[in-house]
């Protein structure tokens, strides 16, 4: 079946703009023929191997992580959402091993490794390396090779391919391959691995053919063919940086107001209103996650290989790495206003994960923010409810504080009121989420101060 054909028979399944209600995993009966190999079970590769599986085909999830497969052997996956975690311990076709042997016979090979970028800022790509020589390995005559793995224009053809064709002994005309690049949205219950839009790149016409074909068997949402393998990778870093940059004006704004005496937030509130030309984004403490603070440095990296300098890339960069400074220069003001001595005061930081109501610590500002307040003198004590390790309850971080940072806007923080903090003797409280009732707050003895709404 062609891409066209594909397409037209999806077409006729959604609606004009692609969205379905969403629905729950389900397992269907039909046996599919393929064998897939998901290599990297993580946010991205964990999901999409108990989807496949959910949807009959015979799944082989591989990882390096000897720990983290002991631990996926047992079905256990703190990361997961409660339906792809039901899914998990329901599905009996997919294993999980830190074996490469058993991924002999794959007819799939599915990368879903990380891309970080190093101290420097310059793109790492080791696991992904890894990953092609271990595919490559198991890659026989006609099999299909996916890379879900986030990279810049370029990567997947000069990087990737050679990798596999050395591992293999296959030429690119042997084999197939294609580029799908990962889309997840961690605590979002209706855009999950099932429902959220792909857009997919093919070596050549038969690769294309047959990625669309594989995903279109577990993926219920529109599957949008790319012109070139480069296309579907500039996809990945054009969304990304078009949010980073965006974060980074309203940080911008956010600090300018501060100054003003300008709420922020009821300033976009105003701007929404407007029903075209405008896309609300909102402040904060910082960016985290494994996409936004990553992918526009493998953007500006390819630009300075092709001789170009993303300059608006960068200013975006500095903006938003410079957030987690900016809290705490705003709770060290709120400490002179106060005439409280900062260093050696005790500060309750709530949130260690990047996003709300997830686990997730990968890039997190507030993991920043920690290092600046120690730095700073001060003695931190952490909660997160959702982060093993980070204290053991919100009572015992505000005990003893005279602050208190939100560096995360977990839903128990953002109900939180004057009373409680002040139960505790906490006079300032730092809303690095703009996530408390700012009203309620002015009516009360403590000093708070939140991102661009002072």
């Amino acid at each position: 079946m062609s891409p066209e054909q594909l397409e037209a028979m999806r077409r006729e399944r959604r609606s004009m703009d692609g969205i379905r209600p969403r629905r729950r995993f389900f397992v269907e009966p039909k046996r599919r023929d393929a064998k897939l190999a998901v290599l990297g079970l993580g946010y991205v590769g964990l999901p999409l191997s108990i989807l496949a599986a959910s949807k009959g085909f015979e799944v082989i999830g591989f990882d390096i992580d000897e720990v983290k497969v002991a631990q996926l052997e047992k079905r256990e996956a703190n990361f997961l959402d409660q339906t792809a975690a039901d899914a998990f311990r329901d599905t009996q076709n997919l294993s999980v091993s830190s074996d490469e042997s058993t991924l002999d016979g794959a007819d799939v090979f599915i990368i879903c490794v990380p891309t970080p970028v190093r101290h420097d800022r310059q793109p790492d790509l080791e696991p992904l390396e890894g990953a092609a020589r271990i595919a490559g390995r198991h890659l026989t005559e006609g099999g299909l090779v996916v890379v879900e793995s986030t990279v810049n224009p370029g990567v997947c053809e000069e990087v990737v391919l050679p990798l596999l064709e050395e591992a293999s002994g296959l030429s690119r005309e042997e084999f197939l391959f294609a580029h799908c690049p990962e889309r997840v949205n961690p605590g979002d219950e209706r855009w999950d691995a099932e429902h959220i839009p792909r857009v997919i790149g093919g070596l050549n016409a038969e690769s294309l053919s047959k990625a669309l074909s594989i995903y279109s068997s577990f993926i219920d949402a529109k599957l949008l063919p790319m012109g070139s393998i480069k296309e579907a990778e500039a996809v990945k870093m054009v969304e990304n940086s078009f949010r980073d940059i965006n974060i980074a004006f309203v940080n911008e704004l956010a600090m300018a107001f501060d100054k003003a005496g300008i709420d922020i937030v009821n300033v976009i509130k105003g701007a929404s209103t407007k029903p075209f030309g405008f896309m609300p984004h909102y402040p904060g403490a910082g960016v985290g996650g494994h996409c936004i603070p990553v992918d526009p440095y493998y953007l500006i990296r390819y630009g300075r290989d092709n001789g170009f300098e993303h300059e608006f890339l960068l200013t975006a960069r500095r903006i938003n790495e410079r957030m987690p400074r900016y809290v705490v220069d705003r709770l060290a003001s709120a400490f002179r206003q106060r005439k409280l001595k900062f260093s050696g005061a005790r500060v309750a930081l709530l949130g260690l994960s990047y996003k709300k109501d997830i686990p997730d610590v990968r890039e997190s500002p507030a993991l920043v923010i920690r290092e600046k307040l120690e730095q700073a003198g001060a003695t931190v004590a952490v909660f997160d409810p959702y982060v093993g390790g980070a204290g053991r309850s919100l009572e015992e971080a505000l005990r003893g504080a005279q602050a208190v940072v939100i560096a995360t806007d977990h839903t128990m923080f953002c109900h939180l009121t004057p009373r409680q903090f002040e139960e505790f003797g906490i006079s300032i409280v730092i809303d690095g989420r703009n996530c408390l009732d700012k009203k309620l707050f002015e009516k009360s003895a403590i000093l708070y101060r939140g991102i661009g709404r002072s």
